[in-house]
């Protein structure tokens, strides 16, 4: 038995057309949606008609979109779910605080998932969107995320490829690794400039009751006028509302879905 899906079954070539998409698109035609699949023409054409029956895909002037049914599905998710719903108030008390962007994220591998993120009018471009990766090493938020995880995942993402996202991406894992224990010990993890020119942030981990990554919360903003370290102590105080938040809910045998 494998944990792998065979990508010739049905449910495989389902998860092939879905995970073509990006997070940014607007829309797909289908020879594009061909090129990032490799699948062939006819069975494309079945497992996208398939899915569109489903509510997973739609359908608009031709191109392919995303459907809302698998927002509803992803909102059935009651880990995440839960973490959303305790999270919103503190994000959006940090937002308030800052006026900057401020991101929810957990760690997938050695990628960020964004789940929220809150900004304001003069936010600085970032490359970041809801649903959408950065590798860990590259963003304040995957490393917060990473300081904590074990040391055999720190040591899998810090032995692989490192991707030079900027001029100031971080690829050595040797001076890596000492941010990311400098971010353990002090409860923030810092990026400059690594994942974009120009956006510098700051984040802290949310902790389980065992001291294990759940998510982070990062604020981001341009670097002409943002010092993430002037804000370290308000990540800080959010991500550990979160979690004492989450682990009273824990103990008072509240439902996480």
């Amino acid at each position: 038995m494998t944990d792998v899906l065979d990508p010739a079954s049905v449910l495989g070539k389902a998860i092939i057309v879905l995970n073509a998409f990006a997070a940014d698109d607007t829309g797909v035609a289908f020879a594009e949606l061909q090129r990032r699949t490799s699948l062939p023409k006819a069975t494309l054409h079945r497992v996208a008609g398939d899915l569109v029956k489903a509510r997973l895909l739609v359908r608009i002037d031709g191109d392919y979109h995303l459907g809302s049914h698998l927002f509803e599905l992803g909102m059935r998710a009651s880990v995440e779910r839960t973490l959303l719903e305790v999270a919103t108030p503190f994000i959006e008390d940090l937002y308030e605080r800052t006026h900057e962007t401020v991101h929810l994220g957990l760690r997938e591998g050695a990628q960020v998932v964004y789940v929220a993120k809150i900004g304001g009018h003069r936010q600085a471009p970032s490359p970041s969107r809801i649903g959408g990766r950065m590798p860990v090493h590259a963003t304040a938020i995957g490393k917060a995320l990473l300081a904590w995880a074990d040391e055999d995942e720190r040591t899998t993402v810090l032995s692989g490829r490192l991707e030079r996202l900027t001029p100031r991406t971080i690829t050595a894992p040797g001076r890596l690794r000492q941010q990311l224990d400098s971010a353990r010990e002090n409860g923030v993890a810092f990026e400059y400039e690594e994942s974009a020119v120009g956006l510098v942030c700051v984040a802290s981990p949310v902790l389980d009751t065992n001291d294990r990554p759940i998510a982070a919360i990062s604020v981001t903003g341009a670097v002409t006028r943002f010092r993430p370290a002037d804000q370290a102590t308000l990540v800080r105080a959010a991500a550990a509302g979160v979690a004492a938040t989450l682990a009273r809910r824990g103990r008072l045998g509240e439902p996480l879905a």
